[in-house]
């Protein structure tokens, strides 16, 4: 390892850190201007189908207080809604609203500008290479696989 550079996970962090700036400046210059950035890290968890609170904020990583308040804000702009789960009469669900999926549609979008820059700057192979370790790197990271 250089000794000059940071750590591997410091410099994919980094990275991820500048993607999400950049999806946050798409989504203000296309008007998109209310969203946090602790309101999109939720967003970026939210699964399509809908998922309970509890499950959201463990995923999250945040406390389920703190991701009630979060959806809250989210609903309150039109990001998401709670609908009645239908395996359980007593359980709500939040799932993305029109307004919401239009913005995570745009947040893709930028996010695959980056990656083209980022496959451009690295050549096809070695960003293959790169998503492909990452890729296998999340049957031991990501415990929602």
């Amino acid at each position: 390892m250089d000794d000059d550079q940071p750590g591997t996970a410091v410099l994919m962090f980094v990275a991820h850190r500048d993607v999400e700036s950049r999806v946050m400046a798409a989504l203000a210059e296309a008007g998109i201007d209310d969203l946090t950035i602790a309101q999109s890290r939720l967003l970026q968890r939210l699964n399509p189908a809908g998922m309970r609170l509890t499950d959201l904020a463990e995923q999250a990583r945040v406390t389920k207080q703190t991701a009630g308040a979060l959806v809250d804000q989210l609903e309150r702009a039109g990001y998401v809604v709670r609908r009645p789960d239908p395996s359980d009469a007593r359980a709500r669900l939040v799932t993305l609203s029109d307004t919401g999926l239009q913005a995570c549609r745009m947040a893709a979008t930028e996010v695959a500008r980056v990656e083209a820059t980022w496959r451009k700057y690295l050549g096809d192979s070695a960003f293959d290479q790169l998503r492909t370790a990452l890729i296998s790197l999340r049957e031991i990271t990501d415990p929602y696989l």
